[in-house]
């Protein structure tokens, strides 16, 4: 995982998202034969798991980054937005139709794509 950004990197980051959304949420039901070496070869899955193919692994991964991908320009536009604070004051101060026009400068930036 790329923490700055939030990006899924590695098969492990696929791993500990299935953990994540089982419930309960189990942590301990994969670990690596060599924890220097995270190829799916030194994949190890504990008793009463089925252990992910490679191919589904790197599938999912791809497709977790895929969608982070696609909501740069989400992430981007919300960094520039007015704060809720901003919205509020111009609420009670009649400046909607300025709030309105920053966010659709930060939208023009920022295009869905």
């Amino acid at each position: 995982m790329d923490w700055d950004t939030g990006r899924m990197t590695h098969i492990e980051d696929v791993l500990a998202k299935i953990a994540m959304d089982e419930q309960p949420q189990r942590y301990d039901w994969f670990w690596w034969a060599d924890p220097n070496d995270k190829r799916y070869d030194n994949l190890r899955i504990a008793e009463g798991y089925e252990k992910p193919s490679q191919a589904f692994l790197e599938a999912e991964l791809a497709r977790y980054q895929a969608e982070h991908d696609a909501q740069a320009y989400a992430r981007s536009r919300k960094v520039e937005y007015p704060t809720i604070e901003d919205c509020v004051h111009a609420m009670l101060d009649g400046g909607l139709d300025e709030l309105q026009a920053k966010r659709q400068a930060v939208k023009q930036k920022y295009p869905k794509e």
